[in-house]
């Protein structure tokens, strides 16, 4: 078994609901960011490419090797960080817009990656700030061809 926390990368659909992907799309409309909440809620957001490294090195491992194992980045970042991240990559100048946290959202989001860490030799290269470049690119370019 493998538990992936909140991935992010190109090729994410643009209505998908994700935190990530809505943030870049509001910020490249000039839309308002819409943060829950006081924003202080953490998540961490791993790559894409990470992701699939780990999972290689996953079905790389012994057939006696089993989970459950958790994948995904333990740096942590909060809402108004990542939007903030987020308009410095889009160069947005939207406004951030706070709306009522709802009841079942996780106050925090960080995976204990130690069994990765451990059994794979795994662990995340790609920096929030290096991802988002990529994927802002990946954004612009697929909102001005639709």
């Amino acid at each position: 078994m493998v538990r992936i926390f909140n991935t992010y990368g190109p090729r994410m659909h643009p209505n998908d609901g994700r935190v990530v992907s809505n943030f870049i799309v509001q910020a490249i409309r000039g839309e308002d960011i819409t943060i829950y909440g006081s924003g202080q809620q953490t998540r961490s957001f791993c790559y894409v490419d990470d992701l699939i490294d780990a999972l290689v090195k996953m079905m790389e491992t012994p057939t006696e090797f089993v989970g459950p194992i958790n994948l995904g980045n333990p740096g942590e970042f909060t809402m108004l960080e990542l939007a903030e991240k987020v308009m410095k990559h889009t160069r947005s100048k939207s406004k951030l817009v706070f709306r009522p946290l709802p009841e079942d959202d996780p106050k925090q989001r960080k995976p204990d990656i130690s069994m990765a860490r451990e059994s794979l030799q795994w662990e995340p290269r790609v920096s929030l700030d290096d991802g988002l470049k990529e994927t802002v690119a990946y954004f612009q370019k697929t909102l001005a061809e639709a």
